[in-house]
């Protein structure tokens, strides 16, 4: 699977020898050892890319990419660090807000009574005539239903929340739909994905279609799929919104990024959300 990289990649990169080494030593996890969590909830890691998808056969997601230490980590929930943030937003789904006096389980019981939802997510929403990621849905609940006060897009509380509606839709496949009013909103993001950006003129697709299972520096560059988010990062030591990591990723290329919440964003999302269709949702994920 991994591939030559040639020359003129490497000057697309813009980086000098002297401070980016990309190698040909890594080696995504043999597909055949599966990702099972608590011993019972399958995580499907790898497989046929989906129709729409022409730059891939196949898919897979981040944690075929990881150090088998870190994949360990998800293998148990009393294990994964993630989980600490699934267990505050249980507290939180039960603490009455806003004028309304109300909790998020004065209108959805449990929890896992909206297992399924993340893997649909983003999805257009009728109401507001938009498309809306986990995170806007969340927040329309507060303002809307609950008379409480929106969170930061990528505030803690948020990203616990976003991982528990996670965490109880893990196993399940990612089927985010692409069509109808959605249809303008992905489009949007494709172009985004394969749009060359900032001083070193890179796009999404540059590192994580043309040179994923490659090293650059010690980074493990994987297909970029974000079915395993929200993800603990062990160099953050926390869980880290979707948003944040688009942010990161546009930083690196030396461009000016996007606010996370932003139409760019939630356009980027839709489109990258999709591209992982057929895929477990298996956040919250460990991830380097």
């Amino acid at each position: 699977m991994t591939k030559q990289v040639t020359s003129k990649v490497l000057i697309a990169l813009g980086f000098a020898a002297s401070t980016l080494a990309i190698a040909t030593s890594a080696h995504a996890t043999d597909p055949t050892e599966p990702l099972v969590v608590n011993g019972e909830i399958e995580i499907v890691t790898h497989t046929a890319a989906p129709a729409h998808l022409e730059g891939l056969k196949t898919i897979q997601s981040g944690w075929e990419f990881r150090t088998p230490e870190t994949q360990d980590l998800q293998r148990d929930d009393f294990d994964n660090p993630g989980m600490i943030g699934v267990d505050n937003a249980r507290e939180a789904w039960n603490t009455v807000e806003g004028t309304a006096e109300k909790s998020c389980a004065s209108c959805h019981e449990a929890p896992e009574s909206l297992a399924g939802v993340r893997a649909v997510y983003p999805k257009w929403n009728d109401k507001a005539e938009e498309v809306r990621t986990l995170e806007m849905q969340i927040n329309g609940c507060r303002t809307e239903n609950m008379g409480a006060e929106a969170l930061d897009y990528t505030d803690n509380k948020m990203t616990e929340m976003v991982a528990l509606l996670s965490a109880v839709s893990r196993g399940m496949p990612v089927n985010v739909a692409i069509d109808g009013p959605a249809q303008a909103m992905w489009e949007k993001g494709k172009e985004m994905y394969y749009t060359r950006t900032g001083q070193l003129e890179l796009s999404c697709a540059n590192c994580h279609e043309d040179n994923y299972d490659n090293l650059i520096r010690a980074d493990h560059l994987s297909q970029g799929m974000i079915n395993g988010f929200p993800a603990y990062r062990l160099g953050d030591a926390k869980l880290i919104a979707v948003h944040t990591r688009f942010k990161g990723c546009v930083r690196d290329t030396r461009a000016e990024t996007y606010k996370p919440g932003s139409p760019e964003f939630v356009a980027l999302e839709l489109y990258v959300a999709s591209r992982g269709n057929g895929l477990s949702v298996e956040g919250p994920s460990v991830r380097n």
